[in-house]
């Protein structure tokens, strides 16, 4: 249709556009063909939607048109084939023409004093930030140089909390990653002051903590240096007793290894206050001949161990770690911390773990067991919970 119609048009640095020559001041007429995106001359009625199509840069002439002939309209441009270039819009002026706000260097922007595009904040360096001082994209809060940061002073992304360096915290002061606790320099903490990784508790500095002041890694319980313990004060591993500084004790206060009995300096008692090692009573330095079998065998246990050989099926874990890929439906129910450990630590009992770890066993193994002093296959099943 033919009407007139006022619009803005963006060229090159020296006024051309698609190779045609422009000049302020002069009309042009198109002969042939009108189409729009194919051919005629192009413009918008807003000079905002003129930057869908050209670089947002000052150093390209804008200029304010008319057209006078045959128009064609589009979603948010237009097409004429006859266009008068009225005047130069000065760079100052296109500024003001397409933002909102005032001082903006950037375009689109309804805040004030923005060189980024699309802020309806102020003060923002960045893209699409309804905060302020934001130098990272699409922050809703203040001072980001991050991405996507809903909180203050986050130079990570996706950050809901305060003063985070790392990415995706939604608690305060965080400079690691995924934490939804509060100040946490590790990772995927959903407790408060970890160092360390993974930790659903407080204060660890070691990894996958559930409980309280670990330096370990992958303690249930609390203020444990060594690793894999669900018991409290131990500085040695694997420990579900509390203050042990061995290995593997479930008894209380030992620094030997193995202990279920409490306060043994020795290797895997019973019983208490042992120097000794295998006292199943109290105050003993000296070992004994063993009982195998429920008779006695006139051994030591090193001879006995010198004499026959123990298969490796006997030797298994009460504990073991479950992936959480690997965990049941039921498991993930009764371990609600799951996803932030990743997994959890499965306890058995004494026959579930010598079921699962003797069924397994060789032929080789089974002679083995057979071969010891004082054989008797129905103590052994009722040790064990299996038959060989």
């Amino acid at each position: 249709m033919n009407k007139k119609m006022r619009g803005y048009k963006v060229f090159n640095p020296d006024w051309k556009c698609y190779g045609m020559q422009y000049e302020v001041g002069r009309t042009y007429k198109h002969k042939g063909n009108l189409s729009l995106c194919e051919s005629g001359f192009h413009f918008c009625e807003k000079l905002i939607d003129c930057f869908n199509y050209y670089q947002f840069n000052p150093n390209n002439k804008v200029a304010e048109i008319k057209a006078i002939g045959k128009i064609v309209n589009g979603d948010n441009k237009s097409v004429t084939d006859n266009i008068s270039i009225i005047k130069e819009i000065s760079w100052q002026n296109v500024l003001e023409l397409v933002n909102l706000g005032k001082g903006n260097t950037g375009l689109g922007n309804s805040g004030n004093r923005n060189s980024g595009d699309g802020n309806s904040g102020n003060r923002n360096s960045g893209d699409w930030n309804s905060g302020d001082w934001n130098s990272g994209n699409r922050n809703s809060g203040n001072r980001n140089s991050g991405d996507r940061n809903s909180g203050n002073e986050n130079p990570g992304d996706r950050n809901s909390g305060y003063r985070n360096s790392g990415d995706r915290n939604p608690g305060d002061r965080n400079s690691g990653y995924w934490n939804s606790g509060d100040r946490n320099s590790g990772n995927r903490n959903s407790g408060y002051w970890n160092s360390g990784n993974r930790n659903s508790g407080d204060w660890n500095s070691g990894d996958w903590n559930s409980g309280y002041w670990n330096s370990g890694n992958r303690n249930s319980g609390d203020r444990n240096s060594g690793n894999r313990n669900s018991g409290y004060w131990n500085s040695g591993d694997r420990n579900s007793g509390n203050r042990n500084s061995g290995y593997w004790n479930s008894g209380n206060r030992n620094s030997g290894d193995w202990n279920s009995g409490d306060r043994n300096s020795g290797n895997r008692n019973s019983g208490d206050w042992n120097s000794c090692r295998f006292a199943t009573g109290f105050f003993n330095s000296k070992e004994r001949t063993i009982s195998i079998f429920n008779k006695d065998s006139g051994l030591s246990r090193d001879e006995f161990y010198q004499k026959f050989t123990i298969p490796s099926c006997l030797y298994f874990d009460l504990t073991e770690w479950i992936d959480s890929e690997n965990m049941t439906d039921k498991e993930k129910e009764n371990n609600p911390k799951y996803e932030t450990t990743e997994g959890y630590l499965k306890t058995l009992t004494y026959k579930e773990a010598s079921v699962k770890s003797i069924s397994k066993a060789t032929d080789e193994e089974k002679e083995q067991i057979r071969a010891l002093p004082n054989y008797d296959p129905d103590i052994f099943e009722e040790i064990f919970g299996i038959r060989i």
